[in-house]
């Protein structure tokens, strides 16, 4: 599932001038695969992404947590790559879920495109999001330098 960054050496550059530091106190490493916070560099560049759905451009709607999983991820490069940053680029994750169940098959999915990155993560049950059928919602936040 993990997606190839295919990013030039001079992107590579700006994305190691942007030292993000990671601030762990021991919780989210009791529970998950992400950190308790993450600090910014000065002079930043934010990129704020409503929920992604997953749901294709053409408003599709997969039935299983599996498939709108990897849409929902996709659609989060895709807008990623808009702006000219990575999956590199993500300081903070909100993601809904509505069924607890489904959980694990979501992590799993997550974890194939994160790899080993761990940025500030957070997950909530909801009962439902805007569309019945919709049964994941993941937003992010990511910063790169500025200019």
């Amino acid at each position: 599932m993990k997606e190839e960054n295919k990013t030039s050496s001079e992107e590579n550059k700006r994305y190691s001038q942007l030292s993000n530091t990671i601030h762990d106190i021991g919780i989210s490493v009791k529970v998950g695969s992400y950190s308790d916070g993450i600090e910014v560099s000065p002079n930043a560049r934010w990129l704020y992404l409503s929920g992604m759905l997953g749901m294709t451009t053409n408003g599709e709607i997969p039935e299983n947590i599996t498939q709108q999983s990897v849409l929902a991820w996709q659609n989060i490069i895709k807008l990623l790559e808009s702006a000219k940053m990575d999956i590199r680029n993500i300081v903070k994750i909100t993601q809904y879920i509505t069924i607890p169940e489904n959980i694990p098959a979501y992590s799993k999915i997550r974890s194939g495109f994160l790899g080993d990155l761990k940025p500030a993560s957070t997950l909530l049950l909801t009962p439902q999001l805007a569309l019945a059928e919709m049964l994941v919602e993941v937003e992010i936040i990511a910063a790169s330098l500025a200019g």
